[in-house]
């Protein structure tokens, strides 16, 4: 089972026939990662990873516990692909879990975010409906996941810098 991805910081894990982890520790404080992941204007610009060249049209974010979340990518609308759900669970700055719920395949996401020493160790599930399910995702996130948090990381030495 144990199919495992290393990126430089970013690990990717496939836990079960159903779970996938991906973990990485951030050079930041957990109030900003946490910022980075609910602020849509914030989130847009790390979370469409640059090599792919599709940019983000649009992202809607109600960050509560029943809120939902629609973010639309693609060069224009006619193109548009969007993903979108609920979030199940918000805790600020500790954890968030959302649905995936535009495919029936998708995953329940969880996000824990832990400090130390100024750091930040990010944890992300995702928990499939089946085996298959997760076969179809890992292969394009073991690429898309460390890009992304790379973006990420580049993000937050930004916004450290100006606080």
């Amino acid at each position: 089972m144990g199919d495992r991805v290393s990126n430089g910081r970013t690990v990717v894990e496939r836990r079960s026939e159903r779970e996938l982890v991906v973990t990485r520790t951030f050079n930041g404080p957990v109030r900003l990662v946490f910022d980075a992941w609910t602020k849509p204007e914030l989130f847009k610009l790390w979370w469409a990873p640059k090599s792919m060249g599709v940019p983000i049209l649009s992202c809607e974010m109600d960050v509560r516990t029943g809120g939902s979340y629609r973010i639309t990518f693609g060069h224009d609308a006619s193109d548009a692909m969007a993903f979108f759900g609920k979030y199940l669970d918000v805790s600020p700055p500790s954890r968030l879990v959302w649905t995936n719920d535009e495919s029936e395949g998708a995953a329940v996401t969880t996000v824990t975010f832990e400090e130390e020493d100024g750091r930040t160790l990010l944890v992300l599930q995702e928990l499939y409906p089946s085996n298959e399910a997760l076969d179809e995702a890992f292969v394009g996130m073991e690429d898309a996941m460390p890009e992304q948090f790379e973006q990420l990381d580049e993000l937050l030495i930004t916004l450290s810098a100006s606080e």
